[in-house]
């Protein structure tokens, strides 16, 4: 099952909204609203490349070893003040050339998946496709960040094939238990979107980080469990960058 977190693009908004960003010498210019559009359009057709090669993955292992490896997958574009956020925070140029240069993560695709050992397997059954380019890999579940998050996080250039010719543009997968992905969810609400008191949000942060220590151990003993009645792969390392 996949969740689109937004429809998509509407161009036509879009093209409203870009003629209001003020650029510090003025707005854009009807050149640079085409090439933004254009190029959101690219971002967009990677994000689906990605999401179509995962159900392919997810349907052969259920005819393969009758288990689906992915629960269910989301997928995302940054929105368009996310994305001038980021910009202005690293100083960056708004332009088409700075986002294709320095942000790698404009689409997105959240997979979730039921096992550690489906995290792994889908990820390298992916990263060893012929056309797809591994560029960055990150990861969390053998070296959790220091608030108990875990994930692994791989950004993948895709091909988009448009009418000039293949496109290599790169996509951020992030793959995760379902267990993992509860813990991450309740962690954001807690950090971004609460106005709670300092030490009540200091008890609430060591208390989710006990969690995500009690999490993991239980994972491992229900990967254990699966492990010996099921005989999908088991990988236990994520792929390597290109």
């Amino acid at each position: 099952m996949i969740l689109d977190r937004q429809n998509r693009i509407n161009t036509t908004e879009l093209q409203m909204r870009l003629k209001n960003v003020d650029v510090g010498e003025g707005s854009l210019s009807p050149e640079q609203i085409t090439e933004f559009i254009d190029q959101m359009q690219v971002y967009e057709g990677a994000m689906y490349e990605i999401s179509t090669k995962l159900e392919i993955l997810d349907s052969e292992f259920q005819v393969r070893f009758s288990h689906n490896p992915i629960h269910h997958m989301e997928r995302r574009l940054k929105s368009l003040n996310s994305i001038l956020g980021k910009l202005q925070r690293r100083n960056l140029p708004l332009t088409v050339d700075a986002i294709k240069d320095n942000l790698f993560d404009v689409a997105g695709v959240r997979v979730i998946c039921n096992y550690r050992d489906d995290v792994y397997s889908v990820a390298n059954y992916l990263s060893a496709q012929s056309d797809i380019q591994v560029l960055r890999v990150k990861d969390y579940i053998k070296n959790p960040k220091q608030n108990g998050y875990r994930s692994l996080h791989v950004i993948y250039a895709v091909p988009v094939f448009l009418s000039s010719g293949p496109h290599y543009t790169p996509v951020e997968v992030q793959l995760r238990t379902i267990a993992m992905d509860y813990w991450a969810s309740l962690e954001h609400a807690l950090r971004y979107k609460t106005d709670l008191p300092d030490a009540k949000l200091a008890e609430h942060s060591q208390t989710l980080l006990d969690c995500a220590r009690s999490l993991q151990n239980i994972e491992t003993q229900m990967q254990n469990i699966h492990r010996d009645i099921n005989s999908a792969p088991r990988v236990g390392e994520a792929p390597q960058a290109d």
